[in-house]
């Protein structure tokens, strides 16, 4: 309704007046409870009375949303989060009084005529209390989303930070069985002991010891991702030479699992570029590890790209089961895993093969913190038909460090890759 309204005469003015002392009693004995409320809300009544006066002087019924918002603003909690409209209530009943007490107190034709200059200001509360009551109760919610946000990011700290402390903390045991093993082999050959037995047994600590190692830095990487701590060192990189690193370290998984790994020669891969080459090789390793593990025996992973204006693409396709449409937003998330865990073999390249789930995690957290992104595309899960998966990674195209120093460092490697890629 508009805030401009029908002006009251003097005589409708005066009629309100007489009825204001018994309107205001009976409204405090009914309304509010307790000695203490019960004064506190006359004054409020008492002014809610005397801003209705000046709204009907003035014709403006905005003069009534100074108590109307102080009267939703006050509204308890509980009627916040149940949203109960006990304020639009209470229009609802000073109106119900306001005709009772016209009836009672004035002549039939003077009560008809203040209850019609009255009900228009009513109807306006009754309005505007219930937007005011709107926002208070989103004020409120927004109030709650907030303080479960901040709870929430309190919590994921503290997460990262026991992840980071227990990481550590298990740093220091292991050391010791790396090098109590080491005492062992070096036991076992000075005194010509059986070399098969000695070499089975200190073999054995040491793959459980390498494995619980990785298990480790793959926690303390996490932790420096969450807690935007990884610092890159950006140095010459040419992504076939660490593709050609892969290629021989996983040989025999892919050997041993009967599948074909091709490295496809593409536009780009083999010129300079400036990138953190430990980082990327880490990510690599995640994704081809990755693809060596959900592709049956016998099948092909091929690594191969493109060049972009700015970024360099990289793909890994494999030809295995596939992931699922409702499990591609959630596998680069912590200790994510695909199908049903207890399925899954113990093996780290073995045929759907279990792990903590970090691998996607961390090669997310290592492009992102070169500026770039991966993705994942695949048309769902099938352990028959077999549609494969294809992740990208999208890898900006830096020619030179942003770090100053490190360019001065590497000036005339830039030169000289400068002058190459000119044409004659």
């Amino acid at each position: 309704m508009d805030k401009l309204a029908y002006t009251c005469t003097m005589v409708e003015l005066e009629l309100l007046r007489s009825i204001r002392p018994t309107w205001l009693q009976r409204a405090t004995n009914s309304l509010a409870k307790g000695v203490g409320v019960r004064e506190d809300f006359r004054d409020q009544l008492d002014h809610f009375m005397g801003l209705l006066e000046q709204s009907l002087i003035t014709g403006d019924y905005g003069w009534m949303d100074s108590i109307l918002s102080l009267w939703a603003t006050s509204l308890p909690e509980t009627d916040l989060e149940t949203g109960q409209s006990h304020l639009t209530t209470l229009i609802k009943e000073l109106l119900l009084l306001s005709y009772n007490v016209c009836q009672e107190q004035l002549s039939p034709e003077q009560a008809m005529t203040l209850i019609n200059v009255l009900l228009p200001c009513f109807t306006y509360a009754f309005e505007k209390s219930a937007q005011f009551e709107i926002e208070a109760r989103i004020s409120h919610l927004s109030s709650q989303l907030q303080s479960i946000q901040t709870a929430l990011e309190k919590l994921d700290r503290s997460k990262s930070d026991f992840i980071a402390v227990a990481a550590h903390e298990l740093k220091t045991p292991l050391t010791l069985v790396e090098g109590y093993a080491a005492m062992l082999r070096e036991y076992y050959e000075h005194n010509n002991s059986d070399p098969t037995v000695a070499k089975t047994h200190i073999d054995g600590i040491f793959n459980g010891a390498h494995r619980l190692r990785g298990i480790i830095d793959d926690i303390i990487d996490v932790s420096l991702i969450d807690n935007n701590l990884m610092i890159l060192n950006f140095q010459p990189t040419w992504l076939n030479r660490i593709f050609t690193v892969l290629g021989n370290e996983l040989a025999g998984s892919v050997k041993e699992r009967q599948q074909l790994l091709e490295i496809c020669a593409f536009p780009g891969s083999d010129e300079l570029l400036f990138a953190d080459p430990e980082r990327l090789l880490q990510l690599f390793r995640n994704l081809l590890v990755n693809a060596i593990k959900f592709t049956p025996d016998g099948g092909k992973i091929r690594i191969d790209g493109r060049r972009l204006p700015g970024f360099i693409e990289v793909m890994i396709i494999d030809t295995g089961i596939g992931i699922a449409m409702e499990d591609q937003a959630t596998i680069f998330e912590k200790f994510a895993r695909l199908g049903n865990v207890s399925l899954h073999s113990s093996g780290k390249t073995k045929f759907k093969g279990g792990g903590p789930g970090l691998g996607l995690h961390i090669a997310k957290g290592i492009i992102e913190a070169h500026g770039g992104a991966v993705w994942v595309e695949s048309r769902g899960h099938d352990e028959q038909l077999l549609p494969g998966t294809t992740f990208h990674i999208l890898l900006p195209w830096r020619t030179e460090p942003p770090d100053e120093r490190m360019v001065k460092i590497f000036s005339p490697l830039i030169k000289k890759q400068t002058t190459e890629e000119e044409p004659a």
